[in-house]
């Protein structure tokens, strides 16, 4: 599964980087994209794994950048 979400304060083209990073080590994790200019994460996981992949990794971007909302729909 494949799905596209939106960031809201992503603050730099670093921060991105970073959080890209650490969301790519989360087990289960097919590929990831964080975009600081669109403020857009795609994340990709297996079907039966993809809501557990998804929580793990807003835990993950919370701790990279606190202040970044995940807008989840």
């Amino acid at each position: 599964m494949k799905k596209v979400f939106e960031l809201d304060e992503v603050d730099c083209a670093n921060c991105a980087r970073k959080m890209q990073e650490a969301v790519a080590k989360i087990d289960g994790v097919d590929s990831v994209t964080v975009n600081f200019f669109t403020q857009k994460m795609t994340l990709e996981a297996a079907d039966d794994k993809f809501d557990a992949v998804l929580k793990e990794a807003l835990k993950v971007l919370k701790k990279v950048e606190p202040d970044c909302e995940v807008i989840v729909k």
